[in-house]
Order: structure tokens, then sequence, then C-alpha cells
């Protein structure tokens, strides 16, 4: 039986981030019957973990400040939140979180942890030798990280573990289906009626998720003569480094077609707004919160062919996918799909049973708990 005072600590940048995209991990370890701390850096969603069951320990871990004093600062402050909480399992969410959080449990001497990539971000969207150097040196943190202790990795695609010199089928991999959605709270809609071919994009407003490309392919659709839209749904994010800026969302807004809207507050609005879902990554992605939330509402997703993605996406069924960084192949796949609309509304329904049949957060949950419990007791 599990100790009910085992007590995990999640290690994560952001709070909202949390409460976005892992709030089954907490379910599934309060399941589990471990006592959960998450330690963050806190804006404004510290009431609403703490109403889940969580204690919320702020620490402000940058995002942008990379710099040898700023980690070892960062990695001694968090060694002692675990040593002072006595912490027994750690769980990394996010690649900076796992060198930062595996080091403190390193010397702090927890030997239980949980290093869950949510995708490479822009060291794998980035090309080149500065970003190459940047993984290499990724590889070689994470290979001192896991020489002590018990680790187990959680990859949300079969893709990544390749990229840690690990298969997905190792003892110490689970493969997640990214966060899971509640498909009773993202309910099926009817696609609106009339007004062409309505694309929506919902992510953070930064280069790598490739707003610019889905502006670009929307805009040669529209000059070829279809009656096709895009709506861009999300915020800049002033802690990545290629942010688009609000300038120049305002000035893409001002073209036909094109709307940026800001943030949401229920997606579902959205998608009960709109045909298609659209995320032209250009990849670093685990598996896309968005385009799951897309496809628990029913509607077919345009993605690129990139890790994550693709995990999802089956060509022609769930929706349709393009090479990465191509607007030209991007803006053909829109034509054809606008002059088509029988089999957006079909793929819609794809998705839709693909999410039910393995992609839910009680998926995750089963997944995670599971993974907990083992741990627990070693």
């Amino acid at each position: 039986m599990v100790s009910k005072t085992a007590r995990i600590a999640f290690v994560i940048s952001e709070d909202w981030f949390f409460v976005s995209h892992f709030l089954p991990m907490l379910r599934a370890a309060r399941d589990a019957g471990l006592d959960p701390i998450i330690i963050t850096r806190v804006s404004r969603h510290q009431p609403t973990l703490e109403r889940l069951g969580a204690r919320v320990v702020p620490l402000n871990i940058e995002r942008r400040t990379v710099g040898p004093l700023s980690v070892a600062a960062s990695v001694r402050r968090m060694a002692r939140i675990l040593k002072d909480e006595e912490v027994d399992i750690v769980h990394c969410i996010a690649l900076r979180s796992i060198i930062l959080g595996g080091m403190a449990a390193n010397l702090a001497g927890v030997k239980r942890r949980i290093l869950a990539v949510t995708g490479g971000g822009l060291l794998t969207a980035n090309k080149g030798f500065a970003a190459a150097v940047s993984r290499a040196l990724l590889k070689s943190f994470i290979a001192l990280i896991v020489l002590r202790g018990k680790n187990q990795f959680l990859f949300e695609n079969v893709t990544d573990p390749l990229g840690f010199g690990l298969s997905a089928d190792a003892s110490n991999v689970t493969i997640v289906p990214g966060a899971g959605v509640d498909p009773d709270f993202f309910q099926a809609t009817t696609p609106p009626k009339a007004g062409g071919l309505r694309i929506a994009m919902v992510s953070r407003m930064v280069w790598s998720k490739g707003a610019d490309l889905a502006v670009e392919a929307v805009s040669i659709a529209r000059q070829r003569g279809y009656e096709v839209s895009l709506s861009l749904y999300g915020n800049p994010d002033p802690s990545n480094p290629r942010s688009l800026s609000e300038e120049t969302l305002k000035n893409w807004s001002s073209q036909p077609g094109i709307d940026w809207r800001g943030a949401t507050d229920d997606v579902r609005q959205v998608w009960a707004a709109h045909d298609l879902a659209c995320l032209p990554t250009r990849g670093g992605e685990g598996l896309p919160r968005s385009i799951l939330e897309a496809a628990s509402c029913g509607r077919a997703i345009l993605t690129t062919n990139v890790p994550g993605s693709r995990d999802f996406v089956r060509e022609g069924h769930e929706g349709w996918l393009v090479d990465p960084d191509d607007a030209m192949a991007l803006a053909n796949r829109i034509c054809a799909l606008a002059k088509t609309p029988e089999l957006v509304a079909q793929a819609g329904i794809k998705a839709r049973a693909r999410i039910v049949a393995g992609f839910t957060e009680a998926h995750v949950e089963a997944q995670v708990s599971a993974l907990y419990r083992a741990l627990a007791v070693l």
C-alpha cells in the first residue's frame, strides 16, 4: 500500500503552465496517495492549485536567464526547498526544469525522479550550429543527472526519446498522450454553416508556432480567389526570445481575412465559430494541447509533419500534414480544403473519435498514477 506521507514535488517554470496543461498529473498524484507540492514562479494561479489540493512553493525559475551563476543559484535554492520539504519524488516538467530540478535533486539527495519532456522548444525548432551545440550540451547535462537515482522519463511522442539516446519502449520511458483533454468539457459542436472556410490558430504568439506561415498561406489562398479567413488566438510571450511583437500581430490583423484576437477565455467558443484548426509549427512540440482541444470539439486539424503533431493527426483521417516552414504547401492545402468542406467536417468527426479512444485526461491520469505508485514503494 502506498504511504500517505510520501511527498512529490512538481518543478515547473510557470504556475499558468501547470494549470493549463498538467492538472491530470496533480490528480494522479493525489490518487496515488502522495502529498503534492508545486515549485514554480507564481503569477495568479496559486489559489486554484491550492484549491485542488497542492501546496505551492514560490520560486522564480527564469526562462530567459541561462548564465552559470543564475543557474547555480537556482539549483541551490531549489535543493534547499527539496531538503526542507523532505521530498521523496521530484517530477520535473519541461527541459529547463529538468536541468534545474534534476541537478537540485542530485544535490538534495532525492533519488526518485520523473523527467517529463514536453518537447524540444526552440532547441528543436531552431537550426544551425548554435542550436546543435545547445542540444549537445542539454544531452550532456541530462546524462549527468541520470547517473544517480531512479529516473523515469515521460514523453508525449515516440520520436523525442531518440534525442536522449532512448527508445519509446524502454523500461524507463512512458509515452503519454500529451496532457490529455476532458471530452465532456470540450464537446463536439456543429461547424458554422456559412462564411467560407473559417480557420483558427490557438497558441502562444511565438515564432516556433508558425503564425507567420498561417498568415502568408491564407493571404495566398485569398489572392487565388478562395473564401478563407484566419483568426489568431493567443498573446506574445515576453519570456520567449523569439516572441512575436504586438506591432507585428496588429499589422497582420490589418490585412484582409486576418484577425488577431488575443487570448481567449474559452476555446470552446473559438471552435464553435470555426471550421478548421491550423497549427503550422516548426517543431519542438511534445503533443500540442491546442490541437487536442480542437479535435475534442470536433474540428479537423491542419498542421505540420513534425513529432507530436503527426502522433495525433494521421494524413487524411483527423486532418492533414504539410512540410514545416513551407507556406506555399500550406496554402495549397487550404485551397483544396476550401473546395471540399465535407472532407473537413468528416475529419472533424474522426478527430473527436480519436480523442475519446486514447487522448483523454483519464488516459493520462491512469498512466501517471501507476508510475507514481511504482516509484512511491521503491
